[in-house]
């Protein structure tokens, strides 16, 4: 199950990407709380900008003891 807050944040968070991504991962009950309009936005916001997490760095840099 996955709960997804739907609130007012930066226009570069609010994706159809993290829509998708929650409706993915929810295996069998996806609950969206919040703004009706803020979801409507995010399924027409089909912009995709490249992420800098850092995550290759981190995952070449794992140390195990």
């Amino acid at each position: 199950m996955v709960i997804m807050p739907i609130i007012g944040a930066a226009p570069v968070l609010l994706t159809r990407t993290l829509l998708y991504t929650a409706m993915t991962r929810a295996k069998k009950m996806l609950i969206m709380i919040g703004n009706p309009n803020i979801i409507e936005f995010m399924v027409q916001n089909a912009e995709s900008k490249k992420r800098n997490t850092g995550l290759e760095f981190k995952l070449k840099n794992i140390h195990y003891s």
